[in-house]
């Protein structure tokens, strides 16, 4: 693996490694971004984040609010896949945008990247109402990742703030026992806000992804879905697409 870029700001280490046509980003030794531009895949947590779009058959999510871009790979992804009109960005780190724009690909046309505190980003927020909200802040030292944010039920009550009543919300935990310290779980049963709530995972992380819908699924329709999905039935077939799920319990 060969590395594209080294730097060192204080005591953070930034590394962008290069392996074929796959680039990732380390930022004190945590894996932040994974992606290759000849595939619409990672094969990791990153995919989970996007796929609840696939509970609907055609997904058009119009606006995309991602929290976390790292080095942009679910900005590739949603660009390569269901093309939004507008996505926006939020990263607290500029060094992470400087490389997600001159190492991942990231452009203009793609998304409106913003350097900020998330919270402070959501709080602040008094325009239209996203299609999908994506959870993704994560920090980390030594290769083990971990939140950068609480999640509690002042910032569950912000995101559903901005969110579309019948939009997705995906949250990134590094592991169940995250997710059920969060208020999630109990928000499913007893706010009825969201119609539906499914765990989503993948074999290579310890990672759960929460997805909230404000439409009720089952899951054997996302299956479907992406088995009809040309880019994505392909790597399904491959296993390299390769995810489990099962709905959320309280």
């Amino acid at each position: 693996m060969a590395v594209l870029f080294h730097h060192c700001v204080d005591d953070t280490v930034y590394e962008v490694r290069s392996a074929g046509n796959s680039r990732r980003l380390y930022t004190n030794g945590v894996l932040h971004s994974q992606f290759n531009s000849r595939q619409c895949v990672t094969g990791s947590v990153w995919d989970l984040l996007w796929l609840p779009l696939f509970f609907n058959p055609s997904p058009r999510p119009e606006r995309v609010l991602l929290l976390g871009v790292g080095a942009g790979a679910v900005v590739r992804q949603l660009a390569s896949l269901v093309k939004p009109q507008h996505v926006i960005g939020i990263e607290i780190d500029p060094l992470h945008l400087t490389i997600a724009r001159e190492f991942f690909g990231v452009t203009k046309d793609m998304a409106t990247l913003v350097c900020t505190d998330a919270r402070e980003y959501v709080h602040r927020y008094r325009g239209p109402s996203f299609d999908l909200v994506v959870d993704d802040l994560f920090t980390g030292t030594d290769g083990c990742p971990r939140r950068a944010l609480a999640f509690d039920e002042a910032w569950l009550r912000s995101l559903r703030r901005v969110l579309k009543p019948t939009g997705t919300l995906t949250v990134n935990f590094a592991d169940r026992a995250e997710l059920k310290a969060s208020s999630l779980p109990l928000a499913l049963s007893r706010d009825k806000v969201f119609a539906a709530g499914f765990e989503l995972h993948t074999p290579v992380t310890e990672n759960i992804v929460a997805a909230m819908l404000g439409q009720r699924y089952e899951s054997a329709a996302l299956r479907a879905h992406l088995q009809a999905t040309p880019c994505l039935s392909r790597h399904l077939r491959s296993k390299r697409l390769r995810y489990g799920i099962r709905p959320m319990t309280p």
